[in-house]
């Protein structure tokens, strides 16, 4: 189920979606929140979205290494 992006914790794999002029997205590969803004949870790398909801990364759900 998903979460109002407000309440995301930090230090934890996330899945979070985007809404844009085309609908609601989620991001491909797990984010991580940070003090202040959102990482790539495989890389470290600051990335620049403002999601709007979230929910836990499940593995199991689709691989972001190939």
């Amino acid at each position: 189920m998903w979460q109002a992006v407000g309440a995301a914790p930090t230090g934890q794999d996330l899945e979070v979606a985007v809404i844009d002029r085309d609908g609601e997205h989620p991001v491909v590969f797990p984010c991580r929140r940070v003090a202040d803004g959102w990482i790539a949870a495989a890389t470290r790398q600051r990335i620049d979205i403002r999601p709007t909801h979230w929910r836990p990364w499940r593995e199991q759900k689709r691989s972001y290494v190939r």
